[in-house]
């Protein structure tokens, strides 16, 4: 059993083989169309505001009515304005798996989206810099609990078939707001009243408001159902959107027995969560892996351009405000449209590959487009910075290979009973990582230029290699049956090998 690879756990799974039988397309499930109809823009938001924030800040420094009511911001300064989100963010992380194991992801999403709201009004309406980080704060206390509800509720409530490429996608809505932040600076940067740098903060909200009214018509996880005892209302759910309203379906019934049985198992292998969660050797195998997809998603040299993207042009010459904001927006649209298609890779390529294909790429882009900065600064070579912004756009074309599978890896690897507090684990990596950039990136930029860019280039080497020894395959089985992979034959899940139809579980919810 410990020797199970992802195939061969496929394979012998019986939710993998009535999978296989069913060729209808989503588009033609009419309640499986209405689910991602109104999951899709509920769960995306958090990620699009998260994206909008890093868009705006990289805009507003290229805005001189907000560089001079905040006293030209710079080093240090500057790095605490972009790292006070991620200061929320990482105050609220110890309660988020308590606010989403007790009370839902549908609930931690909206007090998530609340709390958001509040923290831009108060952005907004900013009159020092004081009253600007304090709402960042509050910001980024809001995106926490917003996004660990999210990533949840898409991969627990999406059809096994659209599960991947919808979690990819979660992720890769950070460029939908980028998008959007980037359009509204460059249409008002000019202006010469506050509202140049106001308007681009209030309509921040907007990716906070489409989530708050979706929300409502999205139901709650089938799993943290079952985790309630509430195996009746998760069984409707299942029948309703996995099987379209056929109660007889041996798909639901089979995935619906596996639930039950694995989260059974869990609880009752699991006497103290939270000590196991930090002991077990599969739980730190998990946990190491954690931390590195926190950091790496963040330390990959990626943060120079979400929220310094003026200042590396201004390293290769490209001063010009417009131009450095067009060039934004154009950086913004061409993520999205490879984010996206990196998003459905995950469909057919398996995760080692798109990691190792993503870092290794990476490396290469990086080294090169430290070489055209340091001839740009040696020569004032024209040509070399016409080579960075390049390399920028393809080394971004890579990057966006791997950030998909952010919150697919973390989803899956980790058991229903451990998952909120997994993601919440890689979230004190990820907003770590963040503030500490968000900090350092300027100070490094402005005092070494250029050859900052090394330490990305070698720490890119060193994150390839983690990947190729650390990360296991786990492509192809159930979100329950992954944990054979990290557990082997001492995991508590159950395959279904029986014929599930007759089990006690199912025989008890259809009566």
């Amino acid at each position: 059993m410990s020797n199970y690879k992802a195939k061969e756990l496929a394979e012998v799974s019986e939710v993998e083989r009535l999978l296989r039988e069913d060729v209808t397309p989503w588009y033609k499930k009419k309640n499986l169309t209405l689910l991602y109809l109104t999951l899709v823009p509920s769960a995306l938001g958090v990620e699009m505001t998260t994206g909008y924030d890093g868009s705006i800040m990289n805009g507003l420094q290229s805005v001189d009515t907000w560089l001079e009511y905040f006293n030209q911001p710079n080093g240090a300064i500057l790095g605490l304005l972009s790292a006070s989100l991620s200061i929320g963010s990482l105050l609220i992380i110890p309660i988020t798996p308590y606010v989403c194991e007790t009370f839902g992801r549908r609930k931690s999403v909206i007090f998530g989206s609340i709390v958001i709201v509040i923290g831009i009004i108060l952005q907004t309406a900013s009159v020092n810099i004081a009253m600007f980080v304090v709402a960042r704060i509050i910001l980024g206390a809001g995106i926490v609990p917003a996004v660990t509800g999210a990533s949840q509720l898409i991969a627990e409530l999406a059809y096994p078939k659209e599960r991947s490429v919808l979690t990819g996608l979660f992720n890769e809505s950070w460029y939908a707001g980028a998008i959007l932040a980037a359009g509204v600076t460059l249409g008002t940067f000019a202006w010469p009243s506050n509202w140049s740098w106001r308007l681009p903060s209030l309509l921040q909200l907007l990716p906070s408001m489409l989530q708050l009214a979706f929300i409502w018509f999205v139901p709650e996880s089938p799993r943290w159902l079952v985790s309630k005892d509430r195996t009746e209302d998760a069984l409707k759910i299942l029948i309703k959107y996995h099987a379209e309203g056929n109660e007889d379906s041996q798909f639901v019934a089979a995935e619906f027995a596996q639930i039950c049985d694995t989260i059974k198992m869990e609880y009752e292998s699991n006497k103290h969560p939270w000590k196991e969660f930090v002991s077990t050797k599969a739980n730190l195998h998990r946990l190491l892996i954690a931390a590195c997809v926190g950091l790496f998603v963040q330390w990959s040299g990626n943060g120079l351009v979400s929220y310094y993207l003026s200042k590396v042009l201004a390293t290769v010459g490209i001063h010009d405000r417009r131009e450095q904001n067009t060039i934004n927006l154009g950086l913004m649209c061409w993520n999205l449209v490879t984010g996206c298609i990196a998003a459905v890779v995950t469909k057919y390529m398996r995760r080692r590959v798109q990691y190792l294909t993503a870092f290794t790429m990476m490396t290469i882009c990086f080294a090169c487009w430290t070489g055209a900065s340091a001839s740009f600064t040696l020569t004032g070579n024209s040509s070399a910075a016409i080579a960075v912004v390049a390399m920028i756009w393809i080394y971004y074309s890579f990057y966006n290979l791997m950030m998909p599978l952010t919150y697919i890896y973390m989803t899956e690897i980790f058991p229903f009973i451990y998952r909120s507090k997994g993601i919440s684990f890689q979230l004190i990596f990820n907003k770590g990582a963040t503030a500490f950039n968000q900090f350092v990136n300027p100070i490094g930029l402005q005092r070494l230029g250029y050859k900052f860019y090394i330490v990305y280039c070698v720490w890119l080497v060193i994150e390839t290699v983690i990947i190729y020894f650390l990360y296991p395959e786990t492509k192809g089985p159930s979100l329950e049956e992954i944990a054979a992979i990290f557990e082997g034959s001492e995991a508590k899940v159950d395959f279904g090998m029986q014929d599930i139809k007759e089990t006690e579980a199912f025989q008890i919810e259809r009566v």
